[in-house]
């Protein structure tokens, strides 16, 4: 099969803009990349759901909606290294969720988009979860990747979204903070735009700890969806107003750019780091937040950017966070790194409307789940199971995993059409053979690549 994919382009309405790369003389985009913490593909009324987030609704009229749009990973750590390189987590190390008092971490010769960002003129910041390493160790900090500003934690907001005691700002532990994380961290964010100099191009990462457990919500939403869902139980009524909480912190947001006149010349990008974990935050897919079916990654995406995307637009063609990099590298007119394989691949040909064209397949591996990959090449999806483990994985990844992610080979393979097949219910491997070896080669080539290529974690 030839190596380059080409991704059909679905409903797609975009305007023709003439060079998206800023030009000499020419005002550099602003950008922003905000992220929901397991929120699912339909958490927002844009996607379907009966949460009501009006800020979220307006901003998706006013940019364009992608339907198919997926996280590095499966799950948080991972996910976040994929946003931020450009390259596939297992590849930098990052193999699962980052405990406390760990060796895993984002290592520092990683280059981050904020590196290259802040080596073009970019202010940089970064607001809310971190979970790329331990705050407040000899671990790589968030100004070691790039960020000038940071407030966020380790993981979780704790003991829970209402008045959290472990955000760190620029390596200082500040205590307990009054409110609900969402609006801290846009109190933060807001702050340091104000900040800013006039025209100073800048780059910021707002990554909410909501929804993720241990979930708090205001009173007042939770019964207000008590009553306008009488069937639901306080569970599901306390999660839906923790989305319109972070709705309304998001409103905030976008009402300070406006403010500060930042609004026209930014790429705001929003999303989530991994699929829900319940039900209604994924309908009709299969899977949940640690799963490679789509229901584990396919998230939501929002791109709003005046000018240059036309609003009201949709896009179905398969996009990945690993794309962010290239995409913004090419236009802010930055170079990419050239000494290490990248495998996302730029948007800008989505938004001239013309085929996307990738060098290397979307994939996602993770060793603690079966099946453990999945590939992507336009409506078909092969998923791969890994030999099994002698023994049960831990939660955490621990000294024994790391030989089996090493050794531990794609066995088993089912294949799904999601254009037809959406809920990966029928396994079409039988009635494509001949698609199902070519699938089966190119996603075992790739698995041995990056696991090869992938670093050994010393515990003490």
């Amino acid at each position: 099969m030839n190596q380059k994919q080409l991704v059909l382009i679905g409903a797609i309405f975009l305007v023709g803009i003439q060079g998206f790369s800023t030009a000499v003389g020419e005002e550099k985009p602003n950008v922003l990349l905000v992220m929901l913490d397991d929120s699912g593909w339909t958490d927002f009324g844009c996607f379907g759901s009966q949460i009501q987030t009006p800020n979220i609704d307006a901003f998706a009229k006013e940019g364009m909606k992608f339907t198919d749009c997926h996280a590095a990973a499966p799950n948080c750590s991972p996910s976040r290294v994929g946003m931020l390189t450009g390259r596939m987590p297992t590849r930098v190390g990052v193999y699962s969720y980052l405990p406390p008092n760990h060796p895993m971490h984002l290592p520092d010769d990683e280059v981050t988009i904020a590196e290259i960002m802040k080596s073009n003129g970019y202010a940089t910041g970064h607001f809310g979860k971190w979970h790329l390493s331990n705050l407040e160790s000899s671990q790589p900090q968030p100004n070691d990747q790039g960020f000038d500003h940071s407030l966020g934690t380790d993981n979780n907001a704790e003991p829970s979204h209402l008045n959290p005691i472990n955000f760190v700002r620029n390596g200082k532990a500040l205590g307990k903070i009054e409110g609900y994380s969402c609006q801290i961290v846009v109190d933060e964010t807001n702050r340091w735009l104000e900040s800013l100099p006039p025209g100073k191009p800048f780059f910021s990462c707002v990554w909410f700890h909501e929804p993720h457990n241990k979930i708090a919500s205001p009173p007042a939403l939770i019964k207000k969806y008590q009553n306008l869902y009488p069937q639901i139980s306080k569970k599901q009524a306390t999660y839906y107003a923790n989305i319109e909480n972070v709705d309304i912190a998001i409103g905030r947001l976008l009402e300070k750019l406006q403010q500060i006149g930042r609004s026209e010349n930014t790429f705001l990008f929003l999303t989530s780091d991994n699929g829900g974990l319940n039900e209604w935050s994924n309908q009709g897919l299969r899977g949940r937040k640690s799963f490679v079916f789509e229901g584990g990654q396919r998230e939501p995406g929002i791109l709003r950017w005046p000018g240059k995307v036309q609003p009201g637009s949709v896009s179905n063609v398969p996009v990945s966070h690993l794309d962010l990099l290239p995409t913004l590298c090419e236009i802010t007119g930055a170079k990419k790194p050239k000494d290490r394989k990248l495998d996302g691949t730029s948007w800008l040909p989505i938004f001239s409307g013309k085929p996307l064209l990738r060098n290397t397949p979307l994939m996602w591996f993770f060793y603690r789940v079966a099946p453990a990959a999945a590939m992507r090449q336009g409506d078909w999806v092969i998923v791969g199971f890994l030999d099994e483990p002698q023994s049960k994985h831990t939660h955490a990844l621990s000294p024994k995993d790391l030989p089996y992610i090493k050794t531990a080979q794609l066995n088993r393979f089912e294949l799904y059409n999601l254009a037809r097949d959406q809920k990966q219910a029928t396994d079409m491997s039988k009635s494509e053979p001949k698609r199902l070896t070519e699938m089966r080669q190119e996603m075992i080539k790739l698995h041995r690549e990056i696991v090869a290529e992938a670093p050994v974690w010393k515990f003490e």
